[in-house]
């Protein structure tokens, strides 16, 4: 059996390393880089317009930050016509409906072969699907704050300053640029990221309804996480 498991993961919280050690015990990828690549391709633009529409890339952290600060004039099923700088190979304009329609096509795809999917409002595009196991990651802003700075700096793997998303910059070669997130980057970040499930889904991505578990991981060990996470998703699938 293929297993299926979302995470929603806030600022510090420790998602980037979660995710690709419980994809690696379940023996599913790991699927967050992947998902932007794959909608530039069946979209037809190119990676940075997605990112520019994604949740979890520096790019896309600032235009939602901008969405968010609308939130209140945007109605459900508008479409925000503040950004349309993209545009398909034969030069038509897209819309942001279109780039959250083909994340969600991708997301889908991979839930039929198995997958850890990390962001993009999972839980919301897979509510539907019996198999998938919805995981939210969270904590006291004080205590993540500490936790993306210690992880940031043993792993690369948690948002620097004024990153929207999970990438490592260290890997571009800009160790030395980095300095420690602030508690207005946190809050910065969870409302862009928070922006994104609101705005395109109605949904409040902090609400414990979304999901199966909720784990306060700066007080539990991110292996520790890991662990729990695996043994649900395994006993779930034994009950089916």
């Amino acid at each position: 059996m293929t297993h299926v498991v979302t995470i929603s993961a806030t600022f510090g919280a420790g998602g980037s390393v979660v995710g690709p050690s419980l994809a690696e015990r379940l023996g599913v990828p790991f699927v967050d880089r992947a998902i932007p690549t794959a909608v530039a391709r069946e979209i037809g633009c190119s990676l940075q317009e997605v990112l520019e529409h994604d949740d979890r890339a520096p790019t896309g952290f600032q235009r939602l930050l901008a969405s968010a600060a609308r939130l209140p004039a945007i109605t459900p099923g508008s479409v925000d016509m503040t950004y349309i700088p993209a545009a398909d190979g034969e030069g038509r304009l897209l819309f942001d409906h279109e780039f959250v329609d083909r994340t969600e096509q991708v997301i889908r795809k991979v839930a039929e072969s198995g997958g850890v999917i990390l962001g993009r409002a999972g839980a919301a595009v897979l509510a539907d699907t019996p198999r998938a196991v919805h995981v939210r990651l969270d904590g006291p802003p004080e205590r993540r704050l500490r936790q993306a700075t210690v992880l940031r700096e043993s792993t690369g793997r948690e948002p620097a300053h004024g990153q929207g998303g999970d990438g490592d910059d260290r890997e571009a070669g800009h160790a030395q640029l980095w300095s420690p997130p602030t508690m207005r980057d946190l809050r910065d970040n969870d409302r862009a990221r928070a922006a994104y499930v609101r705005r395109f889904y109605q949904r409040d991505p902090a609400s414990a309804a979304l999901y199966h578990l909720v784990l306060d991981s700066t007080v539990i060990d991110l292996a520790t996480c890991a662990d729990i996470i695996e043994r649900v998703v395994r006993e779930r699938a034994a009950q089916e």
